[in-house]
């Protein structure tokens, strides 16, 4: 978001709200005023003296808002106590205005017979003055209020995203580098058609990845096939050793799911799983659905993970499933459950518990 932009396509908005109340104010001060002198019985040509002092009210309070937004920035104490003077000026000028107007149109037996009575007119439309100021003031706080929430929300809307896309696009180095071991060696090997099949598999699944907006949900199908082309490099690297045991409910394969989300899990497995034994591994890769929720599994038969406490992995390790645990949490926040078990007959068990939900929506529904 640009805070620049927002300001300037602001501007125009907050000076036509404020010419809209401030010729609006007025006038109905003017109304008002007139119409209660005609119900005292005052002569229908009272009006004059009303719009004089609406008038100079009108201008005075230009000057007065001129003053405050030069002023703004003070702290409260000392802005009320700047405009302890100007107000009382303000009040005299409208005193006096009215007072010249009432002369005028009833005569020298209208003008004060005393000091206090030039002091009463002077100090008389202090509380009109104060109450504009009163309305100004707390109308501008509140529209700064406004745009301060407005800041800090789409700040907080982008660190959002910006999380998202880190957590997203973290890319597990070792998966890369060995691939690329893998396809030196394939060359070295003189098997260049494989090399290549992996190359082109490699390019496919980066830039799928590269491709994938991690505030959009896919479904499952869709996620599957980007699977397939994470799987299809490993298939080539691991020929004989890896094995892939996929079940989905026919139901979930419309369910939504955030793009890639499985893909750390299942090269996680692999990699614990499949990389380090010789007689390799099978992963399994399980969807269904249970009292409308979708409930993923990634599961193996690998040597599960000793130091695993309370479904809490040790330090430092598990990149890409906190990463994903992570993930999780900020686009689903409480609606979401993930757990990594080792499983009895060995192996380590990671389930996923999702809203089951259908669709186009956007993932930060979820979330808020």
């Amino acid at each position: 978001m640009n805070v620049q932009t927002d300001r300037l396509h602001l501007q125009p908005t907050s000076s036509r709200l404020f010419w809209v109340l401030h010729i609006g104010g007025w006038l109905a001060y003017f109304l008002h005023g007139y119409l209660a002198g005609l119900a005292h019985g005052k002569h229908a040509g009272y009006w004059k003296l009303q719009l004089a002092t609406a008038m100079t009210g009108f201008l005075v309070t230009l000057g007065l808002r001129w003053l405050l937004r030069a002023l703004w920035q003070l702290p409260p104490q000392k802005l009320i106590a700047a405009m302890i003077a100007p107000v009382l000026v303000a009040s005299a000028l409208m005193g006096a205005c009215f007072l010249f107007a009432l002369i005028d149109w009833c005569g020298e037996e209208c003008r004060p017979a005393n000091t206090l009575g030039y002091v009463a007119y002077a100090t008389g439309y202090v509380y009109v003055i104060m109450a504009w100021v009163g309305l100004y003031v707390g109308i501008k706080y509140y529209r700064q209020l406004q745009q301060q929430t407005s800041y800090a929300l789409a700040a907080t809307a982008t660190a959002h995203q910006a999380q998202l896309k880190m957590l997203r696009y973290q890319l597990n180095p070792h998966f890369l580098f060995n691939t690329l071991n893998a396809i030196s060696t394939l060359i070295l090997d003189r098997a260049n058609a494989t090399a290549n099949r992996m190359v082109q598999g490699l390019s496919a699944f980066l830039r799928h990845s590269l491709d994938a907006d991690p505030m959009q949900r896919v479904t499952l199908k869709q996620e599957m096939d980007a699977i397939d082309l994470y799987l299809n490099i490993e298939r080539l690297r691991f020929p004989e050793r890896l094995r892939i045991n996929i079940g989905i409910a026919p139901e979930c394969w419309s369910a939504l799911v955030p793009s890639l989300l499985l893909q750390p899990l299942i090269e996680n497995a692999i990699k614990h799983a499949v990389a380090k034994r010789v007689a390799g591994g099978t992963v399994w890769l399980r969807a269904g659905s249970e009292d409308g929720k979708l409930v993923l599994s990634v599961l193996d038969d690998g040597p599960g993970c000793p130091a695993l406490e309370n479904g809490e992995l040790p330090p430092g390790s598990g990149v890409g499933l906190a990463n994903t645990r992570q993930r999780l949490r900020v686009l689903y926040g409480s609606l979401q459950s993930f757990e990594i078990r080792n499983r009895p007959e060995g192996g380590l068990a990671v389930t996923i518990i999702l809203p089951f939900e259908t669709g186009a929506a956007d993932i930060e529904s979820l979330a808020e």
